[in-house]
C-alpha cells in the first residue's frame, strides 16, 4: 500500500507501465533496491519505493546510503528526455545527498514535474541554448517523516547546439595535438 502522499489525478499508460515493467528488472536499476511503483502516462510523474532488506541494509542495519543515493539516479534524467524530446539533450550532471535519519523502515521517493516548469525549461532553452536545473527530493516513511534529501542537477541543451560544443571541443583538442 502506498503512503497518502502519492495520491494523483494522473493515470499510468500501457506504455508507461511497460517502460516502468522494464526499467524495474534493468539490473543497473534492480541492483538499487528500489522498485517503480507509478509511472503516469504523461512522463511527468514517478512514485518510487525502497525496502530494507538483504540487498540494501549496511553494516549497522539501516538502509544503505548508497542505496537510497542510487534509487533516485534516472528519474528527472529520463522524465526530461521523454517530454521533451529528441530535439534536446538531458544529462544528469551532478547530485548530492543529506541524510537525516537512519532508515530502518520502507521509504518512498516522488518526482515530479508540472507544466510550468517544463515550460520554463523550455524557454530557457529557446533563450540561452541550454540550461540547469536543480531538484529535490526526499526519501519519506509513510508517516511523511523525512529521512534523507537528494539533490540532483539536470543539464538541459537544444540538441544543435550541445553537437556544434562538442565538435568545437573535439577540434579544439586536435589543434592542441
Amino acid at each position: 500500500m502506498k503512503p497518502a502522499f502519492f495520491k494523483t489525478d494522473r493515470r499510468e499508460s500501457t506504455k508507461s507501465w511497460w517502460f516502468r515493467t522494464f526499467l524495474n528488472w534493468y539490473p543497473m536499476y534492480f541492483g538499487t533496491g528500489g522498485k517503480i511503483l507509478f509511472w503516469s502516462a504523461d512522463w511527468q510523474e514517478v512514485h518510487v519505493r525502497l525496502r530494507r532488506n538483504i540487498w540494501t541494509y549496511n553494516y549497522v542495519g539501516t538502509i544503505f546510503g548508497g542505496s537510497m543515493f542510487s534509487a533516485t539516479d534516472p528519474f528527472y534524467m529520463v522524465i526530461l528526455f521523454r517530454i521533451l524530446g529528441d530535439q534536446y539533450v538531458v544529462w544528469d550532471k551532478a547530485a548530492s545527498i543529506r541524510f537525516r535519519k537512519p532508515g530502518r523502515r520502507t521509504l518512498y521517493a516522488r518526482f515530479e514535474l508540472t507544466n510550468e516548469q517544463i515550460e520554463t525549461i523550455r524557454q530557457e532553452v529557446a533563450a540561452n541554448s541550454q540550461t540547469e536545473k536543480t531538484f529535490t527530493i526526499q526519501w519519506l516513511d509513510e508517516d511523511g517523516t523525512v529521512y534523507a534529501e537528494l539533490e540532483r542537477l539536470c543539464y538541459v541543451a537544444d540538441k544543435q547546439h550541445y553537437e556544434q560544443r562538442k565538435n568545437d571541443r573535439q577540434q579544439s583538442r586536435f589543434q592542441r595535438n
